[in-house]
């Protein structure tokens, strides 16, 4: 039987980074994936003729740049196409309008309010040094702040400096600014409703915590800090959809020389003498590996795929503490025709952007008060976009695609398992909000997707749905991340890590977890053996 050097559970993009990374290095590697097709929640499938979904992630900035170029991801075809609007739609009837141009931006604000206009400026200044403070910790390891191993001692220091290096006020609106909620935050800035609602909404997608929640405007700077072709918190699409993304990293890893298995669902880790030695599928295959690593999240690695007995009690109990409860939803939306929208002008560069149908903060607050009370909100935040009318790879001519991410959406409705019955009424809410601003919508729509909490955990493998892998608040970050003791991509079980989501820096399709993990395995295997090449030994 053939023993693999690594082997990396799920085909997500950042079990694929981090088995790039460990192929480049030397090492022989497998990736399993229990699904079909690749990509985790970084997918493009077609599920109705002639439409490509981008399923269930829909839009990309947080990648980081270092890793497309390291892996050389645009030589296997992956282009990100960056959009310049957004809108938000009002109820009077009237909206506001997001522009990439600053001086177009600052017209569309001052016509709301021209106090907001001049505060925006000191908005940006202020959240961009918060990203510029953070950025570098990305593509870190977190330090263990109990250990005297000189690595930690050293990344403690860095971590010192930093803070160092601030001035008095400076460091107080940065604690501040980690633990305080986004509509706190805005509120110091803005007095315009509109403006602070589709500001806010970057604080609270994927998030189980509503707008006025402590936390939450650190979840915004965890958006904010993505970049597109060089500019710092710009969005865009990927072509060909998400799946690009992950198809690009595949064919990195094939080139060379790694392995992918598709329809190859993990039972169970295989743990000897407290070593892991492999994986044993849901058909009872044995693949051994001399390490592995989980793309899953780390209540699934660690309560499903890991015996309790191997695992120290309170190691088990932290992870059994961690959150990570779902609270979106997904409608994906065929059309037959680009949907009107009578607000905006025609051919408005904001159809090409993020739109959103909540007006206040106060509307999102009852809709997350809805998610408490265990329904989906009956008015829902939605985030939409059509990446059609910059991609025309996903559709036919004259046809589109629509993404519709909508918070909140509970795990369970009321404390029990959603229904079909359930699923189906929580899209007609979703398309309803839609068909209040755009005339004849419903009458456009060829084919739909529906996704919940269920659907996501069941399909892609995210706990109750969330799609962070666990929530971004400030107890969950850094060397917290997932559990203390725990924060450096390895486990209790000699040979058994961890690199998805779950883990520092956070969710989204970042490819940072995946690397920064590579980096800690090749460390380890550097100790143990020659294979591993000296140019990846310290990525």
């Amino acid at each position: 039987m053939k023993r693999w050097d690594a082997v990396v559970i799920g085909a997500g993009h950042n079990g694929l980074v981090n088995a790039c990374y460990l192929q480049r290095a030397g090492l022989d590697v497998l990736v399993v994936e229990k699904n079909d097709w690749i990509g985790g929640a970084a997918v493009s499938r077609e599920l109705t003729p002639g439409f490509t979904y981008s399923n269930c992630s829909y839009v990309c900035s947080l990648f980081r740049p270092e890793i497309m170029r390291d892996l050389e991801l645009p030589r296997y075809g992956l282009q990100v196409i960056p959009y310049e609007g957004g809108a938000v739609f009002t109820q009077d009837g009237d909206y506001l309008a997001a522009y990439h141009d600053p001086h177009a931006h600052r017209r569309e604000i001052a016509r709301f309010s021209a106090r907001d206009a001049e505060a925006y400026e000191r908005y940006a200044r202020d959240v961009t040094r918060q990203c510029r403070f953070i950025q570098p910790l990305l593509m870190r390891t977190a330090p263990d702040p109990a250990s005297f191993r000189p690595r930690d001692l050293s990344e403690l220091v860095y971590l010192g400096r930093k803070f160092a290096g601030m001035s008095a006020e400076e460091l107080q609106l940065t604690v501040r600014f980690w633990t305080m909620s986004i509509s706190d935050f805005l509120d110091e800035y803005f007095e315009t409703d509109v403006l602070k609602a589709y500001l806010a909404v970057s604080g609270i997608i994927g998030t189980a915590l509503g707008p006025m929640s402590p936390g939450t405007a650190y979840v915004l700077l965890h958006h904010y800090m993505g970049e597109v072709d060089g500019a710092v918190g710009a969005w865009g699409f990927a072509r060909g959809g998400m799946g690009s993304i992950t198809r690009a990293l595949a064919d990195s890893l094939r080139a060379s020389g790694g392995t992918i298995r598709t329809e190859a669902e993990v039972d169970h880790v295989l743990i000897r003498n407290g070593k892991a030695e492999g994986v044993v599928l849901a058909g009872g295959e044995e693949i051994r590996a001399a390490r592995v690593i989980s793309n899953a999240d780390v209540k699934r690695t660690f309560l499903k795929f890991v015996d309790e007995k191997e695992l120290p009690e309170p190691f088990v109990k932290s992870v059994r503490n961690f959150k990570i409860r779902g609270s979106s939803g997904k409608v994906n939306i065929a059309l037959d025709s680009m949907p009107q929208f009578p607000a905006l002008p025609e051919d408005s560069p904001c159809l090409q952007g993020d739109m959103h149908f909540t007006d206040s903060i106060e509307r999102m607050e009852r809709a997350y008060d809805d998610w408490k009370a265990g329904r989906w909100s009956a008015d829902p935040m939605i985030d939409m976009v059509i990446p059609t009318t910059l991609d025309p790879t996903m559709a036919a001519p004259g046809k589109h695609f629509m993404s519709c991410f909508s918070q909140y959406c509970p795990p369970q409705v009321e404390g029990r398992d959603w229904t079909d019955a359930d699923r189906d009424a929580f899209a007609e809410t979703v398309i309803s909000q839609i068909a209040d601003y755009s005339p004849g919508f419903r009458d456009r729509i060829v084919h739909m997707e529906v996704r919940t909490p269920r659907e996501i955990e069941a399909e892609v493998g995210l706990t109750e749905g969330n799609i962070f892998q666990g929530e971004l608040t400030f107890d969950q970050l850094l060397f917290n991340r997932p559990v203390p003791g725990y924060a450096q991509y390895r486990s209790p079980v000699d040979g058994l890590y961890i690199c998805g989501s779950s883990t520092h820096p956070g969710g989204g399709v970042m490819g940072a977890p995946g690397r920064n993990a590579a980096a800690e395995i090749l460390r380890d295997a550097s100790k143990s053996t020659r294979h591993v090449s000296p140019a990846y030994d310290v990525i």
